[in-house]
Parts: C-alpha cells; structure tokens; sequence
C-alpha cells in the first residue's frame, strides 16, 4: 500500500469515527451549542451528588452501623438501627449540651440580627466616611475563625485580658473574671466572640434589604405626618421580611456550622460547660472514636438544618404568591 493510500485510509476512518461521534444525542448538541448548558447543569449535579449527597447518605448510614477506628475502613459492620441513637440521649452529658446548643443559637442570632440591623439603618443615613467606616466592620467578618478565636482568647483572658482591665477600670466588677475557666461564663465568652464575628455578615444582607425599599414610600409617609417610629414599623420591617427570614435562617445554619471558634476558645470546657453539637459530635468523632455516636449528632443537626431551609423557602413561597 502506497503512503497516498495510507493517508486516504486514516482519513476515511477519521471521517467515519466523527460521523459517528455525531449520532451521540449529547455530542450533537454540544456541536450545534444547544447542549452547552445541558452539560454545566450535569457537571453542577455530578459534583453535588458526589460532594454532598453521598457524604450525607454516608454519614446516615453510620449512624445506624457499629463503627469505631477499627471497623472504618471495612463496610462489614453490625447493623445497630436506633440503638445508636438511644445511646446518645442516655448519656448524662446530652442534655446540658442541648441547652448549650438552644442559647448558643438563639442568642448568637437575636444579638447578631439585632445589632446588625441597627448598623444597617445607621449606614443608610448620610454622612461623610459611611463607606469607610462600613468598609471597617467587614474586616471582622473576611479573618478566619480560628484568628477571630485567638484574639477573643487575649480580650478574654483572665489574668491579663482587656475585658477584664476595662470593667475592674470602671468598677463594674470586684475582680477579674475567667472567662474561658469559669463553668458559669464559660459559654456566654464564646457567645460574645460569635455575636461579634456574625454582626458583618447580617449588617451587609439588611443593608441589600434596606437599599431595595423605594425612597418614595418614606417621603410619602413623612408627608402625611408619620414619625420615624411608624416608619419602621409599617414600612421597613413589612418590605424587609423577606430578608429578614433569608438572615436569620442563614445565621442559624452558620451558627450551626460554627466549629473553629468553639476549638480556639473552649474546646467544650470545662466539663462541657461550653460544648455545643457540632463540637460535642466531632469530639466523639476523632477523640474518642465513637464514630456512630458522632454520624448520629451529625444527621439530627443536618435534620435540623433542612427543617430550617424548608421554612424559609416555604415562607418565601407564600409571600411570592401573595
């Protein structure tokens, strides 16, 4: 065979291997460009089905399995069922880490949305240098956890914390307070560090909400003799409820996800005087190797969390159609 014949053979085949390529469905569409946005939408479902529904089915599985540091790398496993489940509400320190988990939670997110709405409403007023000094809270909120924990660690330290100087400076205690030490203040130090890391976060999102009200309903209302009182309450918080609902179910489940700080500050103590889910499911996790017991605090949290998101998008839902 001659090298004229060769070419002509190598070409025909690389006609029929194209021609057949373009019988494929997806391969047609991806050359016309109509499958482009097919093949984003399966590239986004493959790396959620990998990435977050197989850890979460995983995690569920274990929870319902005898698992330790040995059985780990092994899928034969005893089948517990909800004996895993019964063994974590039965240990005596479950319940004072549920309380610790509600007052972490409800308090981060009322002082979190409080103080962060009160600066949103302060920034939209107009005065020289709101940018800037707007632009100084959020670097609070971009300095990791574990940095933010570091520093609240020297604010609160008992000996030589600036905490402590300020109020036995004003008086307002007898003596020093040992915040991380002390059982009884213990959680509310790592309470204080969390309200302040989450205040950014929530003053950006109601800044979003505020900006978005029309001025002409404010100048109509001012015309016809409303206070600023009356303002607030018939026409912001009606027109940022939407808003209101997507910060405070995002502050929960971040709140929720909440472990760095918890680690810099506390680790849980003392005597789990400070120890929350998260941490308190972590700990049993890779300290004591309780694997299961772990998987079981891992999915009520992770079912608390959907149940947090099926609110609010129902909300959202109601108020759409409204």
């Amino acid at each position: 065979m001659t090298s004229a014949q060769i070419r002509q053979s190598m070409t025909d085949r690389s006609v029929n291997s194209r021609s057949a390529l373009s019988r494929i469905p997806l391969l047609r569409t991806l050359r016309d460009g109509s499958g482009f946005d097919v093949t984003l939408v399966l590239c986004a479902v493959g790396y959620l089905l990998v990435f977050a529904a197989f850890p979460l089915v995983y995690t569920l599985v274990m929870s319902l399995q005898q698992v330790d540091m040995f059985s780990l790398a092994s899928f034969d496993r005893p089948f517990a069922g909800l004996d895993n489940y019964r063994d974590v509400f039965s240990r005596p320190e479950a319940l004072q880490i549920l309380k610790n988990t509600v007052l972490f939670v409800v308090l981060s997110i009322t002082f979190q949305l409080g103080i962060g709405f009160g600066l949103a409403l302060f920034f939209q007023q107009s005065f020289p240098g709101a940018t800037y000094i707007r632009g100084v809270f959020l670097a609070g909120w971009i300095m990791p956890a574990l940095v933010v924990g570091a520093i609240w660690k020297w604010i609160l330290a008992g000996d030589f914390g600036v905490l402590n100087y300020a109020l036995t400076s004003l008086h307002l205690t007898g003596g020093k307070i040992f915040w991380l030490s002390d059982p009884d203040f213990a959680l509310f130090a790592v309470i204080i560090a969390n309200i302040w890391l989450g205040i950014p976060f929530n003053m950006i999102l109601l800044s979003v909400g505020l900006a978005a009200i029309p001025r002409d309903l404010y100048e109509a209302a001012e015309i016809d003799g409303a206070r600023a009182g009356r303002r607030f309450l018939h026409i912001t918080l009606p027109m940022m409820r939407s808003t209101l609902g997507a910060v405070v179910s995002l502050g929960i489940i971040f709140t929720l996800q909440q472990f760095d700080l918890i680690a810099a500050l506390t680790k849980g103590g003392p005597a789990n005087a400070s120890n929350v889910a998260q941490y308190w499911s972590w700990q049993m996790s890779f300290e004591t190797y309780e694997i299961s017991a772990g998987s079981v605090v891992a999915v009520l949290m992770i079912a608390l969390v959907i149940l947090v998101a099926a609110l609010y998008v129902r909300s959202t839902e109601r108020e759409h159609a409204a």
